[in-house]
């Protein structure tokens, strides 16, 4: 399933390039000009992470941003604003944005804060706090120390290679959700990737033999034919 970013930029130029290049990564992409439909749309379209220039007609980016918060609605934000200045950004994070940027910027870059927020919004939601402020991800009696890149099951430490952990991660971080070849391609090899696809199933048969097989629990890693996989408790 694609994921849903809301771009509210009232500069339609802007907006239609961001619309543009976020619909070629892969996301489902909606727009709106003001801070009023950008509220409404926020939920209506129930996006992923918002895009939310600053300076908007009928509601500013931080008064969106204030009544999303005020309502706990926690969804990633990442301000855009034309102004590089401190007060703007502080004043943006303290009413809860996850990141900012200052026009003009570079698409590449905000292509990666995209990528970061969502993966971070896909932690928060997956996993839980050690009392040593640490993340751990976890799904049935498998789990993911995110500082160490350690990965236990059984508790049995499971090696393996940076990709293969690259992959698992971004597995668990959508439990209970279909992920597509070409969505795992995007998000774990990265969009320049030219090479086979058939690398996934490779990668998948290695994590299978290391976190499945080699336990007596319940294989975690299901494939939907002719879609992609997930990864569910039993």
């Amino acid at each position: 399933m694609k994921k849903k970013i809301l771009v509210v930029e009232d500069e339609m130029q802007i907006a239609k390039v961001l619309k543009i290049e976020l619909e070629y990564e892969g996301y489902e992409a909606a727009v709106e000009y003001d801070g009023k439909s950008g509220l409404q749309a926020a939920y209506d379209f129930n996006p992923d992470l918002i895009i939310l220039d600053i300076m908007l007609p009928e509601l500013s980016g931080i008064e969106v941003l204030r009544r999303l918060r005020k309502e706990n609605n926690h969804v990633p934000v990442i301000l855009l604003t034309a102004r590089n200045l401190t007060m703007d950004k502080v004043l943006g994070l303290d009413q809860g944005a996850n990141d900012y940027i200052t026009k003009p910027f570079e698409i590449e870059e905000l292509l990666a804060r995209v990528r970061s927020c969502i993966r971070h919004y896909a932690y928060d939601k997956n996993g839980s706090i050690n009392e040593d402020g640490s993340m751990v991800l976890h799904i049935a009696d498998l789990k993911i120390h995110l500082e160490t890149r350690e990965v236990i099951r059984e508790g049995t430490q499971i090696i393996l290679t940076p990709k293969e952990y690259d992959l698992l991660v971004y597995l668990i971080s959508n439990k209970n959700k279909i992920v597509t070849r070409e969505n795992i391609l995007i998000n774990v090899w990265g969009y320049e990737y030219e090479g086979e696809t058939n690398v996934i199933d490779v990668y998948i048969r290695h994590l299978r033999k290391k976190i499945d097989e080699c336990f007596a629990s319940p294989a975690l890693i299901q494939t939907v034919r002719g879609v992609g996989y997930t990864v569910k408790e039993n």
